[in-house]
């Protein structure tokens, strides 16, 4: 799986002084960048091939500011012109949170998904990691 860690910020804290949910998006979200990476390396936004189809996220236990959090990322799912991305956030050898993105490979000038070419498809596979069951 990649790694990301991330310094929780003060302003990412709520009332409750603990992160807030919104937080955790942003976080998978930048921790997915080596994926969009293999689809524009340049990370071109004119010529951006992904959408966003869904996304999910388990909160399992609070997260507060007392540490770093780090986010593992690895893919679930490969299909033709779609893939599922499983991430974790950890904090002190805890499990936090996790979470699945779909993405889907799109041609924006048609309007439709497009096929995952074979040799983005091989280094999506490279990630593929087993998603654990529900307790």
């Amino acid at each position: 799986m990649l790694t990301d860690t991330f310094a929780v910020r003060f302003y990412e804290t709520d009332a409750l002084k603990h992160v807030s949910n919104t937080v955790l998006v942003g976080w998978f979200e930048a921790s997915r960048f080596p994926i969009f990476k293999m689809f524009t390396p340049e990370l071109d936004l004119d010529n951006w091939p992904l959408i966003l189809a869904n996304y999910n996220v388990d909160f399992l236990q609070q997260i507060y500011m007392t540490s770093d959090v780090t986010v593992k990322t690895g893919i679930s799912r490969i299909g033709n012109s779609s893939f599922v991305v499983y991430q974790e956030l950890w904090q002190d050898n805890s499990l936090k949170a996790k979470g699945t993105t779909t993405l889907v490979h799109f041609d924006y000038q048609t309007e439709r998904s497009a096929k995952i070419p074979a040799d983005i498809k091989t280094q999506l596979e490279a990630l593929l990691v087993e998603v654990p069951s529900p307790a």
